[in-house]
């Protein structure tokens, strides 16, 4: 249900926007995702994303940057996590967490200069695939997404993009018990290309 209308909203703000001052392009990159809480390993997991975003010109130094993106990390659990929950997992699925979202980052960007513009605002994200066995086996692993505050910035030359930010997850992601708190942190490294 959030998945549609996440993707209806996304569509009808590209459809109402006047053409002459909207840009469509593709990107993709790299993920570095951390999970914090003490079943989580410490540092950031690799991981990709994939997806579609719309630039829209709000003025001459700014304009809006939705976008639509798919992204997949595996998140390796610690011996806490194992101890925490093995009487609700199979042991089999408690080493790692295949964790893949669909995330709405929105973000206002200022043109600092010709190729360089600094973006910030809300990231949504829905989970996907909640991870191969915890799924099966236990229900819901994670909550149904999470809200995230973006920070980065662009390099635009031409048609080509390069750019670079950073997630803080705002909602508590473990939906298995009330043991600890699982909020995730994303480092985002990626290309794009408006046609």
């Amino acid at each position: 249900m959030r998945t549609q209308i996440l993707t209806s909203a996304l569509l009808l703000f590209v459809a109402n926007a006047n053409a002459q001052f909207m840009k469509i392009g593709a990107k993709a990159g790299a993920n570095l995702v951390k999970m914090d809480g003490q079943s989580f390993s410490d540092g950031f997991q690799s991981g990709y994303y994939a997806g579609g975003f719309a630039e829209m010109k709000l003025g001459k130094n700014f304009y809006l940057q939705p976008e639509m993106l798919f992204s997949e990390a595996n998140m390796r659990t610690t011996t806490s996590f194992e101890s925490l929950y093995k009487d609700l997992l199979k042991m089999d699925t408690l080493k790692s967490i295949k964790l893949q979202t669909l995330s709405m980052p929105i973000t206002l960007n200022w043109k600092i200069a010709n190729i360089l513009s600094l973006a910030v605002g809300p990231q949504f994200s829905i989970n996907m695939k909640k991870g191969d066995g915890l799924l099966k086996n236990a229900g819901a692993a994670f909550s149904d997404g999470d809200i995230a505050m973006v920070a980065g910035a662009n390099i635009m030359l031409g048609n080509f993009r390069v750019s670079g930010r950073y997630a803080w997850g705002m909602n508590n992601m473990n939906n298995i018990s009330k043991q600890e708190t699982w909020k995730q942190q994303t480092a985002q490294l990626g290309v794009g290309f408006v046609f």
